[in-house]
């Protein structure tokens, strides 16, 4: 494992649907928890700190991506993260914006400089500790609909649908405003130190999306074309990372010229079937279900990772192998090791 030399180009082949000359390893997030665990280093509470605690920190979360053979180094900071009253993303209660009152009082005008001041101290400490041969991969966290879900909440969106569409509209017009803002100051600053850029919008669950179909055309995907476009002007590709059975709405993400997918859940469809459908348009990203990388034995993880894995890179042009959502701090480290040291198995075959 110290020989490895990451190449942050495999990665890129990926986005560009070939086949790379070595298997990637991609995860959306991996929790700093299962970063201390397998280096068995505590640095997680040092991202909290000043500026030389935030480099000690981003030393060890890199070092973490080039130890598990790793090409890229995941990051991103969320632009719910420095809403004000923000928190209704989580549930349970209303957001800050209910009212034409609300969305006029609310300080639009200062969300991209406080995003900024919040966020250039982390993406600072990034860059500057990103090993040798290794690029990033995220920049600014939210998408559209997630974004509105924090600043109104997910079951008081469909009310101001019915009964403020004027407001609706509004709404997600001005949440692309202060996305295109934000994403310009981040390309023009810290794009060139990013192979790819995404945001994660999880527009759907297992059975279905979150919102009707005409909705989503209508109100989110337009503002998705604006923040994609102005990433491709920056000569950047774009991975879109959403949950949920989202199949009723792929072929329209897949018009705005998205390079490549991640998350699926077994429940919803084998990654195969992602494979069959989009293969050969896109790049496509994961295929380990959580539940399976939770509930089987190493023993399991690496067998299976093994088997599917060979064939998930035989029949999909671009492909990164991974976990289908994230490696949140309850994944078993056994588990996710067995799936990382299986996939490096695959490497030598």
């Amino acid at each position: 494992m110290m020989s490895f030399e990451p190449d942050y180009r495999n990665f890129v082949s990926v986005m560009q649907n070939k086949r790379p000359a070595r298997l990637p390893l991609y995860e959306h997030i991996v929790s700093p928890v299962i970063m201390e665990r397998v280096l068995g280093v505590a640095f997680a509470g040092l991202a909290d700190g000043d500026a030389a605690d935030r480099r000690e920190f981003f030393r060890h979360y890199c070092r973490f991506f080039r130890e598990m053979t790793y090409d890229t180094v995941s990051f991103e900071v969320c632009i719910t993260g420095i809403l004000p009253a923000h928190g209704a993303i989580c549930g349970g209660r209303p957001g800050p914006i209910q009212s034409p009152a609300d969305f006029a009082a609310y300080p639009w005008d200062e969300l991209p400089a406080r995003f900024a001041a919040h966020a250039a101290p982390f993406f600072d400490a990034l860059v500057a500790e990103l090993p040798a041969g290794m690029l990033a991969v995220g920049g600014v966290g939210n998408g559209v609909f997630e974004i509105s879900e924090d600043l109104v909440g997910l079951e008081y969106l469909p009310f101001m649908e019915a009964d403020e569409p004027e407001l609706y509209r509004d709404l997600y017009v001005r949440i692309g405003d202060l996305m295109e803002s934000i994403w310009d100051w981040f390309l023009l600053r810290y794009g060139q130190a990013f192979a790819a850029c995404r945001f994660g919008d999880d527009l759907g669950f297992k059975a279905s999306l979150l919102t009707a179909p005409r909705t989503v055309r209508a109100h989110i995907l337009p503002q998705y074309r604006r923040v994609i476009n102005r990433i491709h002007a920056h000569g950047r590709p774009f991975l879109w990372h959403s949950c949920g059975c989202i199949f009723e709405i792929m072929e329209d993400v897949l018009a705005l010229g998205i390079e490549a997918k991640h998350s699926n859940e077994d429940a919803i469809a084998p990654f195969d079937q992602w494979i069959e459908r989009y293969g050969a348009r896109i790049g496509l990203l994961g295929g380990f279900d959580m539940d399976f990388l939770c509930s089987r034995s190493p023993a399991e993880v690496a067998a299976r990772v093994r088997e599917d894995g060979q064939r998930f890179r035989e029949t999909a042009r671009g492909y990164a192998l991974g976990s289908g959502n994230s490696i949140p701090d309850y994944v078993p480290v056994a588990n996710y090791l067995a799936m990382v040291e299986a996939a490096q198995d695959l490497r030598r075959t």
